[in-house]
């Protein structure tokens, strides 16, 4: 997956969190966070449903107080994400049946980039050393991001 490039990716762990990413890591964290953008996708697609919308908004996210807190974090780091590679990676996915409007696609590099940044910082949570994360740190955030988003 390439929802956006290794150096990225550990760029928002070190300057989010103050972590190292392995690089052997990276795809991983690409993975998960693949996973959570389609899951927030799939609650906006049911909202945008409930209320007789064929189009998913931005408002029909499922964005938490906290997850709205760590996109204003995430965006004061200044490290801009792609949209293409976010697109191409969720045309791989069963399609959702509607289309988003124009505000939601350009959302998605930021709430990419604050679901790698909230990865790195719930990984922090559990850092031992607090600088490189571990195998294990990082299998424990995406349990948490699987518990909560």
């Amino acid at each position: 997956m390439k929802v956006e490039g290794a150096y990225k990716i550990e760029q928002i762990f070190k300057k989010g969190a103050n972590l190292q990413l392995a690089k052997n890591k990276v795809a991983e964290v690409e993975e998960k966070v693949e996973q959570k953008l389609y899951d927030l996708l799939v609650v906006a697609n049911a909202n945008a449903g409930f209320n007789n919308r064929d189009i998913i908004w931005y408002s029909d996210m499922p964005l938490t107080k906290a997850m709205k807190e760590s996109m204003q974090r995430f965006a004061a780091l200044e490290e801009a994400l792609e949209l293409q590679p976010i697109l191409d990676r969720l045309a791989i996915h069963p399609p959702l049946g509607r289309d988003m409007e124009a505000e939601l696609e350009k959302k998605l590099p930021e709430i990419v980039g604050t679901l790698i940044y909230s990865m790195a910082n719930i990984a922090k949570e559990f850092s031992t050393d607090d600088k490189t994360v571990s195998e294990e740190e990082l299998h424990k955030a995406f349990r948490v991001m699987d518990m909560t988003i």
